[in-house]
């Protein structure tokens, strides 16, 4: 999806990471955001966890299915109404089915694996781990800027700077929004920047999608009893028929 996509990805997860560390993890992901079961309650079994599980499972499943068979799509990545079409499908897809969308699945994974952490500095070697095992590559060197700007402030400081410390929180806060400013990245353009990543990950899925019907066809019409047949336009195929 090329750097621009990856660079819009890298903002969010930057904003996310900062807005974790700030808070000490408080703030929930909205699918998450689940109250505390009742002391009261029967504990639960492993059979029973994992039939909870399976059944979520399938009903998220069967709920997209169900939006994907009354949605039309037209696979053609190359028409600018056909990509935005699908794009909304599969937001609505992701609403209706209660899936997390890449940001929500960014901040989650920072909350989950931080929480807890007391210090600055812990959480940003755990965010780097996380970003290595996620496979991906810090091309703009902001983990390092991030340390350096910790550096600064525990040096001004004279101490470790902890999650907790609101009052010194602020310096280090304070210190990302310039480095922020140096890159680019503006909180207020964040939606609009998200909606063009929107459109980048839908037209890079129609494209997969349609390669994927072509080599389908194509392997179809190597058959004996296809090879006088004609292969269709991919851009007239209703999906919602093979569903």
């Amino acid at each position: 999806m090329a750097l621009a996509a990856r660079l819009i990805s890298r903002s969010r997860q930057l904003y996310s990471a900062q807005a974790a560390l700030a808070n000490g993890g408080a703030t929930q992901v909205r699918l998450y955001a689940k109250e505390a079961a009742p002391t009261d309650r029967r504990p639960v079994s492993g059979d029973d966890l994992l039939k909870g599980i399976f059944f979520e499972v399938k009903k998220k499943f069967e709920t997209a299915l169900g939006v994907l068979k009354k949605e039309k799509i037209t696979i053609d990545p190359d028409d600018p109404e056909a990509v935005a079409r699908y794009a909304q499908v599969m937001k609505t897809v992701r609403q209706k089915a209660d899936l997390l969308s890449d940001s929500e699945r960014i901040k989650y994974t920072i909350e989950t694996f931080t929480k807890g952490i007391p210090d600055a500095r812990t959480y940003l070697n755990t965010l780097q781990e996380i970003r290595k095992k996620s496979g991906l590559i810090d091309h703009m060197g902001i983990e390092d800027k991030m340390m350096e700007a910790l550096e600064k402030v525990e040096k001004e400081i004279k101490k470790p700077l902890l999650r907790s410390d609101k009052k010194n929180m602020a310096l280090l806060l304070a210190e990302f929004d310039k480095i922020n400013k140096k890159l680019g990245f503006s909180k207020e353009d964040l939606p609009k920047i998200e909606e063009r990543l929107e459109m980048e990950i839908a037209k890079s899925e129609l494209t997969e999608l349609k390669k994927e019907c072509v080599e389908a066809m194509e392997a179809q019409l190597k058959r004996e009893e296809f090879k006088d047949e004609e292969m269709p336009d991919v851009r007239k195929l209703d999906i919602r028929e093979f569903l």
